[in-house]
């Protein structure tokens, strides 16, 4: 079957490769409000996927809308749906992009693009998947919905607030969550559970507007001052979080549970790669054990006062900060929320205001390696490379997930062909046109194995 799907996609690659390059030029920004390009692409995505045959809607959020599509061959077959999401981060700094962000270029057999790995490559591969199977008449015995959402890289506001009455028309037995990757390009593997997350805005105030730094200074109260000490004081010299209670609900690591997963990691390398002197995190903890089964509290940006060409002596009047904390299983995002908010507040001085916002987040998510889904994507990745398929976790989050998971009753596994250097969320993010093939593969053998799965 293997040589079927690649014949199939040889002889409709230029199609392929002119849809998904008109799909990467729709310019879905869900930090920017009112996105028009958002409603565009919403529009694109559902005429795509009732070209290929399914019934598709778009429906509308609190936020911005999501793509529904299905393909219901016979209500006694099982049910798989396949999430993703159309919208993408930010472009911030375009100084740094070497070609335009919006405008995708092949260089050496990559396709450089925003959200031409996160998530637009991926979730477009596994569209094609479905096409080539039904245009192969290859005779399916599994239904399939399609849940593609705005608003993944702004926490899923939207879909959150949407589940409750979407719950009976995403129901499904099975969910594939194509927003993830492998190790290395030729290590195939699956990724059974993810990092919870909550995320949190802060503003500090010091005066009513920006001071002279020569005629305040002594006087004011500098809120970069008092930013430096407060988040100074999260971490101890250990790595660990200096919350009170922040570590309440995990789990004491167990040794045969952490040796399930494949824990290769070559340090020097990950320093080489990235360019670190040396790695962070818990001195306690280790490689990937510090990545999947810790958590963490990370300052994600600070802006405030003046630091662009030149020189201006000012003390600012206002410092804004963002905040997130990644989570494991059995931590609550809106505990973790108000510890966190509780401290600075508590730690803050009294001659600078704080005010705290919390912006989003969801659950961590842990699946069953032996659930039929499991079993039929390793298969699948074990086909296609050729390869045996490990078992990982991702120190990173998809934080509707664990929501989805929980509403609608059914088993989830998360996988992709992404690498860790294919710049997600930063300048020059890229996707190889090998790896958007071999995903579409994979889902496509998954596709078909899941139906054989007794």
């Amino acid at each position: 079957m293997i040589q079927d799907l690649k014949t199939w996609y040889k002889k409709n690659s230029k199609e392929i490769l002119s849809d998904y390059f008109t799909f990467l030029k729709f310019k879905t920004i869900s930090a920017k409000k009112n996105n028009p390009e958002m409603i565009s692409c919403c529009k694109w995505l559902s005429e795509y996927l009732k070209k290929i045959g399914l019934k598709a809607e778009i429906i509308n959020t609190p936020v911005y809308p999501l793509v529904y599509g299905e393909m219901i061959l016979d209500k006694k077959l099982p049910t798989l749906m396949i999430y993703g999401h159309y919208d993408v981060q930010p472009i911030d700094p375009i100084e740094q992009w070497k070609t335009e962000p919006f405008e995708p270029t092949i260089v050496d057999g990559e396709v450089y693009a925003r959200g031409a790995s996160d998530n637009k490559g991926q979730i477009f591969y596994s569209m094609v998947a479905l096409r080539s199977l039904m245009e192969l008449n290859k005779k399916l015995k599994v239904n399939i919905k399609f849940c593609i959402e705005g608003d993944e890289e702004s926490s899923s506001k939207g879909l959150f607030s949407a589940l409750d009455s979407l719950k009976d028309k995403l129901k499904s037995d099975y969910l594939l969550v194509v927003d993830f990757g492998i190790p290395k390009k030729d290590e195939p593997a699956i990724t059974l559970g993810i990092r919870g997350l909550t995320t949190l805005s802060l503003e500090f105030t010091g005066s009513s507007n920006d001071l002279h730094s020569g005629e305040h200074g002594g006087l004011a109260y500098n809120p970069l001052r008092a930013v430096c000490e407060l988040l100074g004081n999260l971490i101890d010299e250990n790595g660990k979080v200096r919350i009170e209670h922040f570590y309440d609900d995990v789990e004491k690591l167990e040794k045969e549970e952490i040796r399930s997963y494949n824990l290769d990691f070559d340090v020097d390398a990950y320093k080489m790669a990235y360019g670190m002197k040396d790695i962070g995190g818990e001195k306690e903890f280790k490689g990937l054990v510090a990545n999947w089964f810790r958590p963490t509290v990370e300052i994600n940006g600070i802006g405030g006062g003046y630091f662009n060409e030149g020189f201006k002596t000012v003390i600012p009047s206002k410092v804004q900060v963002k905040l997130s904390a990644r989570l494991v299983p059995n931590q609550d995002p809106n505990k973790i929320a108000k510890l966190i908010k509780d401290f600075l507040e508590k730690k803050c001085p009294k001659a600078i205001e704080i005010k705290v916002k919390q912006e989003g987040g969801g659950k961590a998510l842990r699946s069953k390696n032996e659930s039929k889904i499991a079993v039929a994507a390793s298969k699948a990745y074990e086909e296609v490379y050729c390869k045996p398929c490990k078992k990982i976790l991702a120190g990173g989050s998809v934080p509707v997930v664990a929501e989805i998971v929980q509403k609608i009753k059914c088993e989830p596994v998360m996988m992709g062909t992404s690498l860790p250097d294919d710049n997600i969320h930063a300048p020059n993010e890229h996707f190889g046109l090998d790896r958007f093939e071999m995903g579409f593969l994979t889902v496509a053998r998954t596709i078909s194995l899941l139906g054989e799965e007794k």
